[in-house]
């Protein structure tokens, strides 16, 4: 994933939000994995210190990039059309959060999720922070991002990060179309209006009688925002980047 990739995806949903003649979409890859996550390569230059910037410039630099690779990534939820993840093999990082704004998420059984943002001295801002909780449990989210470690697709089934497990990528290509023909089967008037208002209920809460518009997501996705934009140009995010270049361990010298 790079820069270009958010944009294409962005540009993408707003043509098929458009486009009637579409009623459900898949999300796959045709790879050998489904996505390693962000290229750190091509990013690299994106975290690094501008000596020709004071700090502030380059920290409202970098929120602005964040907030707009997170539009790319919510126009995924913000499509009335329900949108189904077919993944495959590995599923890192900013795969991660690229699912969790998808309806539906299907694996194979080689597959495995992880939010390798922590591994790399990093907090997970396009997305995952703010919904891996509501479609997992707490607990298991929890783990997930404190620890950074790989789940099976076996534990992402047990916990609701996937609904079903397929024992190859043509089964589980087969899978995903057969599904979305069930629902494309379906009035888009229905299917589309129950998207809306299950987003509506997720985005909305009810407290004492009184139903407060809670705006969980955009509160959320802008805290991460502001926090990366203050913390990523980190000793240890730097320390990360070099020690998997060179694969080897890394150490953090963060001392809080």
């Amino acid at each position: 994933m790079d820069d270009g990739f958010f944009t294409a995806v962005g540009k993408a949903f707003d043509q098929i939000i458009n486009d009637s003649d579409i009623r459900v979409i898949i999300i796959r890859s045709e790879g050998k994995l489904f996505t390693a996550g962000l290229d750190l390569k091509s990013a690299g230059g994106l975290f690094a210190s501008d000596d020709t910037k004071d700090k502030a410039t380059q920290s409202l630099e970098f929120y602005h990039l964040i907030k707009r690779w997170q539009k790319c990534f919510s126009k995924i939820q913000e499509c009335p059309k329900p949108v189904i993840a077919a993944i495959h093999n590995k599923c890192i990082g900013g795969g991660v959060d690229l699912i969790s704004w998808c309806d539906i998420r299907l694996c194979t059984a080689d597959a495995e999720f992880a939010i390798k943002e922590t591994k790399l001295a990093m907090v997970a801002d396009l997305g995952t922070m703010q919904r891996i909780g509501r479609i997992t449990s707490q607990g298991f989210a929890r783990e997930m991002a404190f620890t950074g470690e790989p789940v099976s697709a076996d534990r992402a089934l047990q916990f609701g990060l996937v609904n079903q497990i397929y024992p190859t990528v043509d089964a589980l290509v087969e899978g995903a179309r057969k599904l979305a023909l069930q629902i494309a089967e379906n009035s888009p008037l229905a299917v589309q209006g129950s998207k809306i208002v299950l987003n509506h209920a997720d985005e909305h809460s009810q407290v004492d009688g009184n139903f407060l518009l809670s705006h969980l997501n955009d509160a959320g996705l802008e805290y991460i925002s502001l926090w990366n934009a203050a913390f990523l140009q980190s000793g240890d995010l730097g320390e990360a980047v070099v020690s998997w270049m060179e694969k080897r361990k890394p150490t953090f010298r963060s001392k809080l």
